[in-house]
């Protein structure tokens, strides 16, 4: 009695004792006593050095990994997600955070993984500096019977991401709560959510169930024990068996026969399947697996083996579509929600109390469908956006601490929990809901009624009979055209001003470099919503220019243009693949002739880590396709095509290139990297059959690295109202477009 939350009885001895023979008595036991109610009070105003965050903005450093240290595949999972992030600095004198490379996500003394001698190991560290801008991951902590939230070591003014955490010690704007997960849970991927967009998801077989492990004796017993007394046996299956321990056939009670034959009776994956609810209730510790398995997405039952690898699990084999996860009813009195900082929990689930049990069954069946309807979309979205992986897990841990430094830059709940979700929205890139792509139909914005033309010039430009100068006037021409940029990417300059076109729209020219992936960077000339991506050899009419941009106009989320390719799943090889044949599907369009919202510039450049950006610039014809992946990871829809024009390009074979071929530029002879083309790469000769490959490998890489395959794909194109009807052209609009 009288104990602080945060300081467990016996803290000097017990779960603490594998840390030497002479740490539990007096003295040692009230130092840490005293260290722990201290750091108890701890917030970021009191316990974070915000100057180390001011010079390189927010890094994160992860201790080397010492030789013999054992670490487990889940927090190596931690690591890795670090450590390929954009956070991440392999140079201390940069880091804002630190994270250890001592394995502390399983505090239970009773465990194989239990990593003794913590707090001796990290007081020789150089830069633990009291635990102050230190992070510690934790999942599993106390050990039986009272479970406990001690650590067996001195946290100081570390802060804790810890699962299970219970209200009373975790510590407001300073700690974050994170879900429990297993180590089978992916490090990046994982099953996406269910969003379909006017979808309804079909009616479930049962409102309400729950199979699992009780408790005869201890911590966590009283809810699990009482679950069968709303058990009927129709619409709500509530399942328990006694089987857990080693010795549980000693403290069995009249009911565990029963309950053990029913147990068998039911397939725990068909239950949640079929499930509306899904009854979450605590464990020994507050916190569960069945949290992350309630909101997980599960495809539909069939028999024909599993979906594509990398595919994401969005369709199963036999084309079923995958089922909303069930709503979670959380039975956990006192326990600290993951990421509750940021999630609005009463939009995705049922937060009950372990007291209330017996009102549950009359509670959900008093919610109304649209409702029920509404909780599911929230479910999959926060399950997609933050807790399908462990990147996911650690990322929104990551930008949730980052928030905190720059409160009046912080995401606001609404960005939280609206799609695409905080991780997508960069708060450095503008605090106006208006200036991002995804709000304009839930806050009544509309995008700028002006695009700004980007072309990116690889040759020498010389005359005005040049296809860069003839692309130019035709843009030029757009009633919608604010202003073109040119992107000069030659070592030699560029031509006198005198020799540009002369028109009314204003002309910028930028030196740039032979980098690919530089047409993507958020260059501060670029001043509308709406950026028309141009390679220099792209052959546009103003007419087609207009008509795309109204288009993009109705869809500012997604890309929107002329040529395209589409990807595929190759059985026999194993591998994805890409078409550049003119067929019915589609699934990229390229960035030499499409328009796009400016904010996927900031978000290629600053949300993709380096490491992707630099396998960007080591294949070339790469750079599309990531922005056509990043689109679609974001959005979770196909880009649009609009005209059926199939060819945009302009020969250039015999044009001057800059420099001598060097990486990011074509070699002579072959089109930009970005050219469609209008019979098979496959079937173009070597040059073409190289690019083939590159971008085939391009694909598969990226797949790799996002853990799924974003891509999506769509049968549907664009064209004018009465495009080829047999009326008087005078009716028409864009007659030219009617055009071969």
């Amino acid at each position: 009695m009288g104990t602080p939350p945060c300081c467990p009885p016996g803290s000097g001895g017990g779960g603490g004792g594998g840390g030497g023979g002479g740490g539990g008595g007096g003295g040692g036991g009230r130092a840490a006593w005293l260290s722990i109610h201290r750091s108890g009070r701890c917030r970021m105003e009191t316990c974070f050095d915000f100057s180390r965050c001011e010079r390189h903005g927010f890094k994160v450093f992860t201790y080397p990994q010492e030789r013999g240290q054992p670490v487990s595949e889940t927090y190596s999972k931690i690591l890795s997600s670090i450590e390929r992030s954009r956070y991440h600095t392999p140079n201390p004198e940069e880091a804002c955070l630190f994270v250890l490379s001592i394995d502390t996500l399983d505090r239970d003394h009773l465990s194989g993984q239990y990593v003794r001698d913590v707090d001796e190991k990290i007081r020789g560290f150089p830069l633990w500096n009291g635990g102050r801008n230190h992070l510690i991951f934790n999942l599993y902590s106390g050990t039986w019977p009272s479970y406990t939230g001690e650590l067996g070591f001195d946290t100081g003014q570390a802060m804790l991401a810890k699962a299970s955490f219970d209200s009373q010690s975790f510590r407001p704007g300073f700690d974050v709560s994170i879900p429990l997960f297993s180590k089978e849970h992916p490090q990046r991927g994982g099953d996406r959510g269910w969003l379909r967009q006017g979808s309804v998801p079909p009616s479930k077989k049962y409102l309400l169930v729950f199979k699992g492990k009780r408790y005869l004796t201890g911590i966590g017993s009283g809810t699990r024990n009482a679950l069968h007394h709303i058990h009927n046996g129709k619409d709500i299956v509530s399942l328990t068996t006694c089987k857990h321990g080693k010795d549980w056939e000693k403290h069995k009670d009249t009911r565990c026969d029963k309950d053990n034959v029913d147990y068998e009776r039911f397939d725990y994956q068909e239950l949640l399947h079929n499930s509306t609810f899904c009854i979450v209730p605590r464990g020994r510790r507050l916190g569960s697996f069945r949290f992350l398995e309630a909101l997980q997405v599960r495809g539909g039952q069939g028999d024909e083996g599993p979906p594509p690898p990398g595919s994401g699990g969005s369709v199963s084999a036999c084309g079923v579509p995958p089922q909303a996860a069930c709503i979670p009813v959380l039975l956990s009195d006192g326990w600290e929600l993951p990421f509750a900082e940021v999630i609005d929990w009463g939009r995705a689930a049922v937060v009950g109390s372990e007291r209330l049990l017996l009102q549950i069954p009359s509670a959900v069946r008093c919610i109304h469908p649209e409702r029920v309807l509404a909780f599911q979309q929230q479910t999959q979205f926060l399950w997609d956006a933050y807790f399908s992986s462990v990147d996911k897990i650690v990322h929104t841990t990551l930008e949730i601490i980052k928030d905190r430094l720059s409160p009046h830059r912080s995401r606001s709940r609404f960005l939280w929990n609206s799609l695409p979700g905080g991780l997508l929205v960069l708060p450095g890139f503008s605090t106006h809901l208006g200036d991002f792509p995804f709000y304009y139909l839930q806050q009544g914005y509309s995008p700028s009624e002006k695009f700004t033309a980007f072309i990116r010039v690889v040759s020498q430009a010389g005359s005005l009979s040049q296809p860069v100068l003839r692309l130019i006037q035709a843009v030029s021409g757009s009633q919608f055209c604010a202003q073109i940029v040119v992107l000069w990417s030659c070592e030699k300059p560029p031509p006198p001003s005198g020799t540009w076109p002369q028109s009314s729209v204003p002309l910028t020219i930028i030196q740039g470099s032979r980098k690919l992936s530089q047409r993507f960077f958020p260059f501060e000339a670029i001043q509308t919503d709406a950026v028309l991506s141009l390679d220099e050899d792209t052959s546009l009419s103003s007419s087609e220019v207009d008509f795309a941009f109204l288009v993009w106009r109705s869809f500012p989320e997604r890309i929107v243009g002329f040529p395209t390719l589409s990807h595929f799943w190759d059985a026999e090889q194993g591998r994805w693949g890409y078409t550049s044949k003119w067929t019915n599907e589609l699934s990229i369009v390229l960035t030499a002739a499409a328009f796009y919202h400016r904010y996927y510039h900031s978000l290629f450049t600053e949300y993709l880590p380096a490491g992707l950006r630099e396998l960007v610039g080591g294949l070339a014809a790469c750079e599309d396709i990531l922005m056509n992946v990043l689109v679609a990871a974001v959005t979770k829809l196909p880009p649009i095509k609009v005209t059926q024009r199939k060819q945009h390009k302009e020969g250039v074979a015999q044009q001057a290139e800059c420099g001598d071929g060097a990486a990011g530029t074509p070699p002579p002879g072959q089109r930009s990297p970005s050219a469609p083309r209008s019979v098979p790469a496959e079937a173009r000769g070597t040059a073409g059959s190289r690019r083939f490959s590159q971008r085939q490998d391009c694909l598969n890489q990226l797949a790799d690295w996002f853990g799924y395959m974003p891509l999506v794909s769509s049968q549907l194109r664009l064209d004018p109202v009465l495009f080829k009807d047999q009326v008087s052209v005078l009716r028409k609009k864009y007659p030219s477009l009617e055009k071969p």
